[in-house]
């Protein structure tokens, strides 16, 4: 990778091409180029059979100029940089500020490139190129310019880990269209890359976007539960909303009613269900309201999600189960 900085002080991270993704499509144009080449050689000698040895020896010389230099000149300049090996194999050329080429660029590669390339037979190209930091050869570096990857393998997409089931439909009633896409954006790459952080550094920077978070949204979340697992609430319930918003046509939906959280003990051991933390010792997760493990069936479990409902708002909560912030 490479960053490339423009005239506007913006970073710009490009893959430069390496010596055998140009070999290779310096190969296909230089195909090419010989072809048209001996075609258009053998119908202007067909037509040239009358002119004397001096005017043969003047038109082999143009056509040298014109097919095997004008012509990769023109190609470049007309496709910003793109010929057909380069094309082929998913490199453009570009400047060295990312912009796209122009006449003089590719003027200065192709005159560079009948000596590099064709009377040295690659040679030393071959060797400039192996000796640049970006792959370049004399070409690029005398023109400013420089051939970049544009086809780069798509890295297989990380999903965003759920967040505990208990916590599933908890921030319901949450405002989150203050909320900008900057911040979700730093959310989820947080939540896709938590395992590879150092343990301090990932609870340190979920605090900080947990606290964003909830300078956005104006409530600060239950106490006892951890920043990450917070976030991925957040981002569960953003999708969920999404998700509704697209297969409803854009008509408002009811939502599920929060589930209620018990005390800091339970809140401690239904972490255990949460990727990338581990509940402490003698706590019990407790069981999902309506599941089939829930004594007395739908009724026991409406009776036992009111009356912890009932106990949380006596201890100072709002009936949306979150705690007024500090």
């Amino acid at each position: 990778m490479s960053e490339l900085v423009t005239g506007d002080a913006v970073v710009l991270e490009l893959r430069p091409a390496r010596l055998p993704s140009r070999a290779l499509a310096a190969a296909i144009d230089l195909a090419v180029v010989f072809c048209v080449f001996m075609l258009v050689s053998v119908v202007v000698g067909i037509a040239s059979v009358t002119l004397d040895e001096a005017a043969v020896a003047a038109i082999g010389v143009a056509l040298f100029l014109l097919v095997l230099i004008g012509g990769p000149i023109a190609v470049e300049t007309l496709s910003h940089g793109r010929s057909l090996g380069k094309l082929a194999c998913g490199l453009r050329v570009v400047r060295d500020d990312g912009g796209p080429i122009r006449f003089r660029h590719a003027l200065v590669r192709g005159a560079m490139g009948a000596v590099e390339i064709l009377m040295t037979f690659g040679v030393v190209a071959s060797i400039a190129s192996l000796v640049s930091a970006r792959g370049r050869r004399l070409g690029d570096v005398f023109a400013g310019t420089l051939v970049i990857r544009e086809r780069v393998t798509a890295k297989r997409s990380v999903a965003v880990p759920p967040p505990p089931p208990w916590l599933v439909g908890r921030f319901s009633q949450l405002d989150l269209s203050a909320v900008p896409d900057e911040l979700w954006l730093a959310i989820r790459q947080y939540l896709t890359r938590m395992r590879q952080l150092d343990p301090g550094v990932g609870r340190s920077m979920a605090a900080r976007l947990a606290d964003e978070v909830v300078a956005r949204t104006g409530i600060a979340p239950p106490q006892g539960i951890p920043a990450a697992a917070f976030l991925a609430a957040v981002v569960h319930e953003r999708q969920a909303r999404d998700a509704r918003r697209v297969f409803s046509g854009g008509r408002g939906s009811s939502s599920a009613a929060p589930v209620p959280l018990g005390g800091a003990a339970e809140s401690a051991g239904g972490l255990a269900g949460f990727v990338g933390f581990a509940a402490p010792a003698g706590t019990v997760a407790p069981a999902v309201p309506g599941g089939a493990d829930a004594p007395g069936g739908s009724g026991a479990s409406a009776g036992a999600a009111g009356s912890g409902g009932e106990e949380q708002r006596g201890a100072g909560g709002s009936s949306a189960g979150f705690a007024p912030p500090g």
